[in-house]
């Protein structure tokens, strides 16, 4: 499992290896080692400059400078500050033997490499004035260590100022910073390098974020005696005038391993209309029937439909018959200010707009914005974006990265709720479901390739599911 750490928990982590025989200043030379390696591994030798801050960002730095000079290259470092006297970071810097200039936006300028060591994942404060201007002098690459200087860790968010790297070097665990934007698009490359923490730590530590992956969740596979029931039975409510949401919504939860699909039409126009699509879907209009069938496990409820009150009665209904609900679209826009209205649902799929009119706007700590509806409401809430996050009531988190930007089209969120009322009629729990839904539509979307509809996503499903069952 790919665990997340923000800046405070890999603090943590380094504590507790310390603590247990690790030494500061070794896991600092371990750090730096990485650091150079991937310079050499990544760019041809060249003038390079290293910025280093006062702190352990600053530290690996100065060890980086000392092993890449060992290699022949022809290194500066820029001082931002100096370390603390007595710590590993003033050790480290004591070990360099090389040139040290002034930190100068000349100086910057001219490097071919430069290596952004001034500040580390958990700065607290923006970036700006002196250090802004030298890091956005930059005309050459920049290898940044841990982050960018500027990006927080936790949140992705940007302090500031904080420069585009072309290549990111972290230790131990990701931090959720490099998966979220605008933190993503400027780490470049993201190498993880093993520095020697052991993976004990995290014991004590617990972490209750991840990067989202097959690792988190285990999709369900029929086996010999399964049949169309046994493999569960989606709902999925239509509105008048929007057929193509439902079909949309219904066609993918067949798709991800569904036994069945039932789209419930508001009217006999309507139903007609989803007669004419695919052969293999039920359409009905006796609502109180297929409300009260309990084997129909999983509904899904907003796609097409409009925001009144309405459509949360219906929503209300089949939470309390026990029904897993996954709400969208209509059913978002309903509850509008009023998260209360979603209580009991399993899983919540708004994209930043709907997720603003029920909850507020989630500001740049999303993380704990997604965590606070999922514990106001007891549902998984998947925050749907290029970077979507999915928070279990519970505080889990996990991060999805593997959509490609042709994902962003009309249609394709109704096929997402599709997907995972699938896996919940499949016997799968909320969170396990809204994350394997949410990878799986990232991978299909993927597959699929630019110029993506919606219609494209539900047949690229088979394939997948049939490669994460061999793996």
């Amino acid at each position: 499992m790919e665990e997340l750490l923000t800046p405070a928990e890999m603090a943590r982590a380094d504590q507790a290896a310390i603590a247990a025989g690790a030494a500061g200043i070794g896991l600092m030379e371990a750090a730096g080692r990485a650091v150079a390696r991937a310079a050499m591994r990544r760019f041809r030798p060249c003038r390079t400059l290293v910025l280093a801050g006062p702190g352990n960002n600053g530290g690996d730095g100065w060890v980086a400078a000392r092993l890449l000079d060992r290699a022949g290259w022809p290194v500066a470092v820029a001082p931002l500050g100096l370390p603390r006297p007595g710590s590993d970071a003033a050790l480290a810097m004591a070990r360099w033997r090389g040139p040290v200039v002034a930190p100068a936006v000349e100086e910057v300028a001219r490097a071919g490499l430069v290596v952004d060591a001034l500040f580390g994942a958990g700065l607290a404060r923006p970036v700006a004035g002196r250090e802004a201007a030298l890091l956005g002098a930059a005309r050459a690459p920049v290898l940044a260590v841990d982050v960018p200087s500027g990006v927080d860790g936790a949140t992705g968010a940007v302090r500031g100022f904080a420069p585009r790297a072309a290549l990111t070097v972290t230790f131990f665990r990701r931090k959720p910073g490099h998966l979220l934007l605008p933190g993503r698009a400027l780490c470049g490359e993201v190498m993880l390098a093993d520095i020697g923490l052991p993976a004990s730590v995290l014991e004590a530590i617990a972490p209750r974020a991840w990067r989202n992956g097959p690792s988190l969740w285990r999709l369900p596979r029929p086996d010999a005696a399964s049949h169309k029931y046994a493999r569960g039975h989606v709902g999925v409510v239509a509105g008048p005038g929007m057929t193509g949401a439902a079909r949309l919504a219904a066609g993918a939860a067949r798709r991800a391993g569904a036994g069945l699909a039932t789209v419930l039409a508001p009217d006999a126009a309507t139903a007609a209309v989803l007669r004419a699509g695919d052969p293999g879907l039920i359409v009905a209009e006796d609502a109180a029937a297929l409300l009260a069938d309990a084997r129909i496990g999983a509904w899904v409820v907003g796609p097409g439909l409009p925001a009144e009150p309405a459509t949360l009665g219906l929503l209300r209904g089949l939470v309390a018959a026990g029904r897993h609900v996954v709400a969208d679209a209509g059913a978002l826009r309903a509850a509008s200010r009023s998260p209360v209205a979603l209580a009991g649902c399993a899983i919540l799929t708004p994209h930043a707009g709907e997720f603003a009119a029920v909850f507020g706007p989630p500001g740049q700590d999303r993380p704990a914005a997604v965590r606070a509806a999922a514990a106001a409401t007891g549902a998984v809430v998947v925050l749907k974006g290029a970077d979507t996050l999915a928070a279990a009531p519970d505080g889990r988190l996990a991060i999805n990265d593997n959509a490609p930007p042709w994902l962003a089209t009309a249609g394709t969120g109704d096929v997402l709720a599709g997907i995972a009322a699938a896996l919940l009629a499949q016997g799968l729990a909320p969170f396990e479901a809204a994350c394997a839904a949410i990878h799986l539509h990232g991978a299909a979307a993927a597959a699929a390739g630019p110029g993506l509809l919606a219609e494209d996503l539900a047949p690229r499903l088979p394939g997948l599911l049939s490669e994460l069952w061999l793996d």
